[in-house]
């Protein structure tokens, strides 16, 4: 059984078209098509609750400033086809049949599970049923032990085949950030000794909707991290899955301000905890940052703000700067309306502010319309531009950035790839960088991989 539901797909296949077939029967059967009253009264108050509801919906989403593909139409239909049920059935309940009850009531879950699948569609969250249903019932992650069962496989010289992913509990007691449980993913090098060798880190950040485990889920980082390894004699960085949001829809942008201290949690909790837990280098040689869509912007404004903390950052389709809407939404929603704060924040003032870096590079990565190569590119600044794959100007940001990133001595590259913005994006994403990634974090058994270069090429 769960074979069969590891290979149901959410994204592709013949499941999300024939829940959708399904939903719209059960809806047209729920309705008494003989009783003329329903024509008059009921179908236009349904009518204008259902546009009610998917206009909520869509002033919802604009208002905190998700980034990324336009939301499909789908979605508003089934957000619109959730209301219309609903209303049809508190309308109609009286009057009808009992079985037509029960297949009214049915009707709306299957609306809203059906909007649910075009969301999903969206962002590429759960990529089968199976990942869905380890979701929403918290099942252990794959190969999650706990921090006593690490101890007594050091003392006992247990070396796993793969590696491991260990929940911890980080003190926020110089951020105050009230955050979830994180996770440190240790390959199997990291119990070669005991005490361990100083391997390098990289923090994981995700995107603004997200749990700790999202990296390791739809972002497809175990599969990628453990295949690592296990070409390289064992041998990866830790990746560290933080929690840069504290709830799963509190956008931060990994900020300092009126959401939270995002960024000294980042930096002044989970940094020095995971040295000094783990055992993983100190070096600022050794660190990088990582992240996908608000956590690709997190990446690289958290590496220009500290690059003595910080060797490498890799930026997955993020943004030009920090921002959940225009500027001025962003100054009141992130920093309680205080213009000040915002230039603290801005990689483009800080960088400047700074001046020329010395030892910090850097790797963007952005969607490209399907059927285009992996290639590194380069361009002048074009904040205005978007592009089908870009609609949110992604591929302008990531230019920008790495142009103004190269004048103040700060290596990087452009790098495009088929896609668009959603999960499965970042995991190939990640995929990609991690052999260049892990070659800069100085990981032993690695063999030096350079920055694709401007202008043409392919990752090596």
């Amino acid at each position: 059984m769960r074979e069969f539901f590891g290979q149901l797909s959410l994204l592709h296949g013949w499941l999300p078209p024939a829940l959708q077939v399904l939903a719209v029967l059960v809806a047209v059967t729920a309705v008494d098509w003989r009783r003329s009253s329903w024509f008059k009264r009921a179908l236009p108050a349904a009518l204008i609750a259902s546009a009610a509801t998917a206009g909520l919906a869509y002033w919802y989403i604009g208002s905190i400033g998700v980034a990324g593909d336009p939301a499909p139409v789908a979605l508003w239909l089934w957000i619109a086809a959730s209301g219309l049920t609903a209303a049809l059935l508190l309308l109609g309940w009286r009057g009808i049949r009992w079985w037509r009850r029960g297949v009214a009531v049915l009707s709306v879950p299957l609306c809203v599970l059906c909007a649910g699948l075009a969301l999903n569609d969206w962002v590429g969250y759960f990529p089968t049923a199976l990942s869905a249903w380890n979701q929403l019932t918290s099942v252990p992650l794959p190969d999650q032990i706990d921090r006593l069962r690490v101890t007594e496989m050091q003392l006992a010289g247990t070396k796993p085949t793969k590696g491991v992913v260990v929940p911890i509990n980080i003190d926020a007691d110089k951020s105050h950030f009230p955050h979830r449980q994180e996770l440190v993913y240790l390959p199997p090098a990291w119990f070669n000794s005991n005490p361990p060798p100083r391997l390098p880190a990289v923090m994981m950040i995700g995107s603004a909707f997200n749990t700790t485990a999202d990296w390791l889920g739809p972002g497809g980082a175990f599969t990628a991290i453990d295949n690592f390894a296990a070409a390289h004699h064992g041998f990866s960085p830790v990746l560290v899955f933080v929690d840069s949001t504290g709830s799963f829809d509190n956008d931060t942008e990994c900020v300092n301000g009126s959401r939270g201290n995002a960024a000294d949690h980042l930096t002044q909790d989970v940094v020095p905890f995971v040295a000094s837990n783990f055992g993983v280098s100190a070096d600022r040689a050794n660190w990088g940052v990582a992240g996908w869509s608000m956590g690709g912007t997190c990446a690289v404004t958290l590496a220009v703000l500290h690059p003595e903390l910080f060797r490498a950052f890799v930026d997955i389709a993020g943004d030009i700067r920090p921002g959940i809407g225009p500027m001025d939404q962003t100054i009141a929603r992130l920093f309680g309306g205080d213009a000040r704060a915002w230039p603290e924040f801005d990689p483009i003032s800080v960088m400047t502010r700074h001046g020329r870096y010395t030892g910090l590079s850097g790797w963007f990565d952005v969607p490209a319309p399907p059927g285009a190569h992996s290639v590194a590119q380069a361009a002048e600044p074009d904040l205005e531009s978007t592009s089908a794959a870009n609609p949110e100007g992604q591929d302008a940001a990531a230019n920008a950035l790495c142009t103004i990133a190269g004048a103040h001595g700060i290596d990087c590259a452009v790098v495009t790839q088929p896609g668009r913005h959603d999960w499965p994006f970042a995991a190939g994403a990640f995929e990609a960088a991690l052999p260049w990634l892990a070659s800069t974090l100085g990981t032993p058994n690695v063999d030096p991989v350079a920055l694709p270069q401007r202008g043409g090429g392919e990752p090596h």
